[in-house]
């Protein structure tokens, strides 16, 4: 399998938990030299060294004795460069002049407001992200392992997003295609994690059965085929590279060579920062349980005076957190409802709608399903987790529309949440249902929905990299 090359890229830099924040205290010039390294002139004590270059591996690669790239490719690759370095320059200024700019309508919607880090820079690159940002989704293999995933329920996401890439966003006719490889700024995997786990690992009769190594052979082959068949792997010791899955075996697919793989970018539903997620590498996407036959549960929400409902929540007690949540709670309060299971009659998504706060609590895994259904009805969600990243939050500002509560601080829930003014409540309230259309799933995908932000974080991912000129 390929090991890495003599060639390496220049990180250049900036911790994506605050990708787009930083231009806020940035003053660049708005003449960036090609060789100039993104985010240089960062003096921000909270920043990484700007100046770390990701070296390649010292082992040798089966394509090191490969023919040298020709002129036409290299041609590509500093074309590419060029409009990545104009991206950045375009998103500087709107920063700079708080104005954004664009030569043709990408959409009626303007973010605005407290919900984005950076509402002018997060606009100007979603600007630029239609604009420029050219994605190859590797054709090789055969469904059902790869080219396909699983539409419906907990992990439908990672479906609904490879069928939304290769057919609709990545089609013949999606501004997001490049008509060949050499012309993309990023390169997919479509792989589904799901789809594997379901067909080369049932049944699992013995815990032997639960080893990783049969997924780790399936992707490392993959990779194996594509950085044979193509340059591209090499060119970036995979840091162009990304896959989307929210199987939580995920995590582990390059567990097998972690160095070889450690640029690669990772799109996760489980984003535990303690299990090798990183955030300035990897990005964390939203959890939805998508109904068969539908895209979203039916929207059940109430207006704020309508929501009698201090807290709820309704779930499994998978997890240690969710213990501890039982022990406080369950059964035990009126205005902190906490179910294990729903009485005959009872509604789901109608109590939710009738709740000013949605407790979400981590299963097995950190990420669930809570915080988008909360979404999707307007209620207030409240993170209890430890260690999750939480989606999208690069640009998302998840203080303006959500409550983290500590998991040591269970026990004061109904303390915390009474003691939040109503007026805070409903500036949350507001920014819920404001923030609801970048956990929509569309299809086709619209600007500023789901798909886009998946898209947008693999973009900020890759503007944050320079690729050498000379290969």
């Amino acid at each position: 399998m390929p090991n890495g090359s003599s060639k390496s890229y220049c990180l250049l830099g900036f911790p994506l938990g605050v990708l787009l924040l930083f231009l806020v205290f940035s003053s660049f010039p708005m003449n960036e030299s090609p060789n100039q390294q993104f985010f240089s002139s960062l003096t921000l004590s909270s920043l990484i060294d700007h100046t770390n270059a990701l070296q390649s591996s010292s082992s040798t690669s089966p394509l090191s004795n490969s023919p040298p790239i020709s002129i036409k490719k290299r041609s590509n690759l500093e074309r590419r460069e060029e409009e990545l370095r104009k991206a950045r320059v375009a998103i500087r200024r709107a920063v700079k002049f708080k104005n954004c700019t664009s030569n043709e309508a990408m959409s009626n919607y303007i973010p605005t407001g407290q919900i984005y880090r950076n509402s002018f820079a997060f606009h100007q690159s979603h600007i630029e992200m239609m604009k420029r940002f050219k994605v190859w989704s590797y054709k090789e293999g055969d469904q059902p392992l790869v080219h396909g995933g699983p539409v419906n329920d907990i992990y439908g996401i990672e479906g609904q997003f490879i069928d939304e890439l290769e057919n609709v966003m990545g089609g013949p006719s999606s501004r997001f295609r490049a008509s060949q490889p050499e012309e993309a700024h990023a390169f997919f995997l479509p792989f589904s994690v799901a789809n594997i786990v379901h067909y080369v690992y049932q049944p699992i009769a013995s815990p032997a059965d639960f080893s990783r190594a049969r997924l780790h052979r399936i992707f490392n082959d993959y990779v194996d085929v594509v950085a044979r068949k193509y340059p591209l792997w090499n060119q970036s010791n995979g840091a162009d590279h990304f896959m989307v899955s929210c199987h939580d075996w995920a995590p582990d697919v390059p567990g097998s060579k972690p160095e070889f793989f450690k640029n690669f970018i990772r799109g996760l539903c489980n984003a535990n920062t303690s299990e090798g997620f990183k955030p300035n590498i990897d990005f964390s996407i939203p959890e939805i349980n998508i109904p068969k036959g539908k895209l979203q549960p039916p929207f059940m929400g109430q207006n704020p005076e309508n929501r009698t409902i201090l807290a709820f929540f309704a779930g499994r007690a998978h997890g240690y957190i969710r213990e501890i949540l039982f022990s406080y709670w369950k059964g035990k309060d009126k205005d902190i409802q906490v179910y294990d299971n729903l009485t005959e009659g009872q509604n789901y998504h109608e109590l939710i709608g009738h709740s000013k706060f949605c407790l979400c609590p981590s299963g097995y895994e950190v990420a669930s399903p809570r915080e988008v259904e909360a979404i999707y009805s307007g209620c207030v969600p409240v993170v209890i987790s430890d260690n999750y990243s939480l989606p999208f939050n690069d640009v998302l500002d998840w203080s303006k529309f959500s409550v983290e509560i500590p998991v040591k601080q269970i026990s004061e829930i109904k303390k915390i949440l009474q003691e939040i003014p109503h007026d805070k409540y409903l500036q949350l309230h507001k920014n819920v249902m404001k923030v609801r259309r970048h956990f929509m799933v569309n299809r086709p995908a619209q600007p500023f929905d789901v798909f886009h932000m998946i898209l947008h974080s693999v973009w900020l991912r890759r503007l944050n990299i320079k690729l050498p000129s000379s290969i």
